[in-house]
């Protein structure tokens, strides 16, 4: 039998039964529809939460009290040997590699300006805190270079602060209260919005030696140390710890590089998307029990076809190879109608739900369709070798 005759006696053998052929394979289309939209949305959240981190840069290294050896995680503050501060951060610019390091406080205050009063996040910082975290300032500037230890009462605006504190106003040189201070403004930020739950636009920037002051800390929430790009993460870890160990007189800080952060919320990422990928593949099964059902039927119902076949002098392996090339094409014309709708929904929940981020993984695009037509081979199987089997005297009987 030549392969021309097996795509033509295939072809006619699946239009033959239209409507069941339709059934048989939307068995396997609604799995890969399931597949491919699950995956699409898992994809698009792991590229989200990913974008949302590496917008402040990789090559990023944290400085936070307290250790991880013990506890699993940073105890802050509250358990620290010593505190983080403000000097530790001033001698981490001498690392090796090291670009520039800033000091950082976070809290909760009431901000009042122009009649106007919001409770709000409020950031201390040191004068390179807008180039190791990416932001941009659209009127004035950052706080400028002070005395660390002593600096002034100067200010900078988020761009939603300023909006609803000054309207359409320049804040530039006005004055603004945080907590019982009041601080002149030097700067507008450009807007940079929502990371993870946080507007970095309803917010005030403040000098981190000012901010302790204001949430009565000791300790820094942090240090945010920029190293060059090109330079062995190893190095620039070790330095660091090496000069805070020789501060301190223990490693009682926790030294976390952006990019291991990122490989490793990257690494469980992919695991949920993976998982969800394997629950949506349990629809597949059901397509698959269509297709075994339909093959063996459709064996009993052609038995005299295949006891003509073998008196005409088809051997069992051809009548196995028409079986299985049947089960084989019904499944992939499931899968890409699968994919096609699975892709089509997919496509509209974007551009209806902008909040849901929606990203097509071509791996998991294509495994879908190759696991379409492998459960097509496997649930064909048995049919297949049942119809090779028949006996051809007792399958023109049968007739």
């Amino acid at each position: 039998m030549r392969g021309t005759d097996l795509v033509r006696y295939t072809s006619r053998s699946v239009t033959a039964h239209r409507m069941r052929a339709i059934l048989t394979a939307l068995g396997i289309a609604v799995g890969v529809a399931a597949v491919v939209l699950l995956t699409s949305i898992g994809e698009g959240v792991r590229r989200f939460v990913i974008s949302e981190f590496t917008q402040f840069g990789t090559n990023i290294i944290s400085v936070t009290p307290g250790t991880t050896k013990t506890m699993g995680g940073s105890i802050g503050v509250f358990g620290t040997v010593r505190p983080v501060t403000i000097d530790d951060a001033e001698s981490l610019r001498h690392v090796p590699y090291v670009l520039a390091s800033d000091p950082m406080v976070q809290g909760n205050a009431e901000v009042e300006a122009n009649g106007r009063k919001r409770r709000v996040t409020v950031y201390g910082t040191g004068p390179k805190f807008a180039e190791v975290l990416r932001f941009s300032v659209s009127q004035g500037t950052f706080l400028p270079p002070d005395d660390p230890r002593a600096p002034r009462s100067l200010a900078v605006l988020g761009s939603k602060m300023a909006q609803e504190l000054f309207g359409k106003a320049n804040p530039l040189g006005t004055t603004v209260r945080v907590g019982s201070e009041r601080y002149r403004i030097v700067g507008v930020m450009a807007p940079k919005g929502t990371v993870i739950g946080m507007d970095l636009d309803d917010t005030v920037f403040i000098p981190a030696a000012r901010a302790l002051d204001l949430f009565d800390r000791e300790s820094l929430f942090e240090i945010h140390v920029l190293y060059e790009e090109t330079a062995p993460l190893p190095e620039v870890e070790e330095g660091i710890r090496r000069v805070l160990g020789a501060r301190h007189g223990d490693e009682d800080f926790t030294v976390t590089p952006q990019q291991q952060m990122l490989d490793a919320l990257g690494s469980v990422l992919d695991v949920l998307t993976f998982a969800v990928a394997a629950l949506g593949s349990i629809s597949l099964l059901v397509g698959a029990v269509g297709i075994f059902t339909i093959m063996t039927i459709s064996v009993r119902e052609r038995t005299g076809e295949i006891g003509l076949l073998r008196a005409l002098g088809a051997e069992r392996g051809q009548v196995l190879a028409l079986f299985l090339s049947e089960a084989v094409v019904l499944s992939f014309l499931g899968g890409l109608a699968g994919l096609a709708f699975g892709a089509g929904v997919a496509w509209l929940l974007g551009e209806t739900v902008r909040q849901l981020p929606v990203s097509y993984s071509p791996l998991f695009v294509g495994l879908s369709l190759a696991l379409s037509i492998l459960i097509g081979l496997v649930a064909g199987i048995l049919p297949a070798l049942n119809a090779a089997r028949l006996d051809p005297v007792e399958a023109l009987r049968a007739e």
